[in-house]
């Protein structure tokens, strides 16, 4: 009745309890002293953040708040912040290897003063809060250059903000630094190296597409090739590479743009994500024409995406002509190798398993992590991909040129090679690296 929230009794050791506290509170004590001085500094003052300059290194309270964020995100590796006001309290959230975790703020007062603070970093319309706004900043955390692409939009409560974090002190990693498994590996980078033909990265947001591709072009860029992306936004500056920004502000779209590429000689071409048919129809046509063209498409999984783009009004006998391939990714959570311990699953993992895999599978290998100081107690350290890739032959051709959707789909579960994303999450799981659990929440994404 005063917690207002169910309790679990567990037993624990004290000095296990005494670290999670520390772990727990430490830094949402810090954050929350610097938000009273926010606080009490608007009551106070009123103080204008227009006299702030963007690079401020000012002790203003809310800037010293806003890096003290900044640093506890870097620090823990989070590729998102959140910081959403609601009635009572303003939450401050961190998304760390896709899995959010909060911090609580009991002052809603200040709320104003880091949106407002956050915008005039990012060049944004302060004034304006009945409107989404989208805005860019770096600034340098513990030594290292982050990039924030910012977005806000207006709630019942405030404006809601959410950056996104890209750390350009991070290389860009190669194809065999992604976590591929070795046949997936070679034949990926058969594929990238062919002359010309288009090959599809898939998945939802946050799942590694640009990465991939990123690892991709690394291996292909030589002074030999001309390489050009057409992006929204750039993410990462590559060497020897033209990347050009769309703008849809001046209609400066994907089509525009990529149109205006084909007259500048290139040999590879990097397209953002195929968002509708036109941009399709010219990736396609590029393929075709002796060019080498990479992109993106948001769909579950290799098999539904040669589909999506007859939807989406493409030719099936183009699609058919110029596709080579379509991989699919996901990103999962890796166990912590300093905790990891064997478990047997459960009565309904058991059945889980069965219907992936059969009546016959073997139930051993499985882990979990029972979290230690390495992982923050979380049992989980870093990501690994997930792929699933599909090579076009003359039997999923012939399919797409009779726009034969069931074939389709058969011919591909049947090709020698082909392993859908669950069965090689569940070969993870199997071997350690992941858990049952991520496991299975994979699976709900897919199905």
């Amino acid at each position: 009745r005063i917690l207002k929230t169910p309790v679990q009794i567990a037993c624990v050791k004290e000095s296990d309890l005494l670290h999670n506290i520390d772990r727990l509170y430490q830094h949402a004590d810090q954050l929350r002293n610097l938000a009273s001085e926010v606080g009490q500094d608007m009551a106070e003052n009123a103080f204008d953040l227009r006299g702030l300059p963007a690079d401020s290194q000012s002790d203003a309270p809310v800037v010293r708040l806003i890096q003290t964020v900044f640093e506890d995100a870097v620090r823990a590796q989070a590729s998102d912040i959140h910081i959403e006001p609601d009635e009572d309290v303003l939450r401050i959230r961190c998304r760390i290897d896709g899995v959010l975790h909060e911090t609580i703020m009991d002052d809603t007062r200040i709320a104003p003063a880091m949106v407002s603070r956050l915008k005039l970093m990012a060049e944004a319309d302060i004034s304006e809060k009945r409107l989404p706004q989208d805005g860019r900043f770096s600034l340098r955390v513990m030594d290292k250059r982050i990039d924030v692409r910012l977005t806000t939009a207006p709630t019942q409560t405030g404006e809601t903000v959410v950056m996104r974090l890209l750390d350009h002190g991070s290389a860009v990693r190669r194809l065999d630094q992604l976590g591929m498994p070795d046949d997936i590996l070679h034949r990926v980078r058969n594929i990238v190296h062919r002359p010309h033909g288009l090959m599809l990265v898939t998945g939802p947001t946050g799942s590694g597409k640009t990465t991939t591709l990123y690892a991709a072009l690394s291996e292909l860029n030589t002074p030999q090739k001309k390489i050009i992306t057409v992006e929204d936004p750039v993410e990462y500056r590559l060497a020897r590479i033209n990347q050009v920004q769309v703008n849809n502000k001046i209609d400066l779209g994907f089509a525009r743009v990529l149109r205006s590429v084909l007259r500048l000689d290139p040999d590879i071409i990097l397209v953002g994500e195929m968002r509708d048919r036109e941009t399709g129809e010219i990736g396609l046509r590029a393929a075709l024409t002796g060019h080498l063209v990479l992109s993106t498409l948001h769909t579950n999984d290799a098999v539904s995406t040669a589909m999506r783009l007859i939807d989406m009004g493409l030719e099936p006998y183009l699609v058919a002509a110029s596709t080579q391939a379509i991989l699919a990714q996901r990103l999962i959570r890796k166990l912590c190798t300093s905790c990891r311990t064997a478990r047997e699953p459960d009565a309904s993992e058991q059945a889980w398993i069965r219907s992936t895999e059969g009546e016959s599978t073997s139930l051993e290998g499985f882990r979990e992590g029972s979290g230690c100081n390495q992982c923050s107690h979380t049992g989980y350290h870093g990501r690994i991909g997930v792929y699933e890739l599909l090579e076009m032959d003359h039997t999923l051709v012939d399919a797409l040129r009779r726009n034969d959707v069931s074939g389709f789909e058969r011919a591909a579960r049947n090709q020698t090679g082909y392993h859908p994303l669950i069965g090689n999450a569940l070969a993870y799981a199997r071997q350690g690296i992941t858990s049952l659990s991520e496991a299975m929440r994979l699976s709900s994404t897919v199905d």
